[in-house]
């Protein structure tokens, strides 16, 4: 769905990193430097960017239930 804005482990913010992990990953840069970059470093954290499905498009797509 939608991104945490902390991590479910230790509570650090990690919703405005995203998007910039997900543009320098799209332009081939290996995950562990994109992390040095963008200074998540507790393995939690990882887990919580690496392991976020986005699905809010695909879900957008059907009707609401009324």
């Amino acid at each position: 769905m939608i991104i945490p804005i902390r991590c479910f482990s230790c509570g650090k913010l990690i919703a405005h990193v995203y998007e910039p992990y997900k543009e320098l990953i799209e332009k081939g840069e290996p995950p562990e430097e994109v992390f040095k970059k963008l200074g998540i470093k507790r393995f939690c954290c990882k887990r919580m960017i690496i392991g976020h499905v986005d699905l809010i498009d695909e879900l957008l797509k059907f009707p609401r239930l009324q």
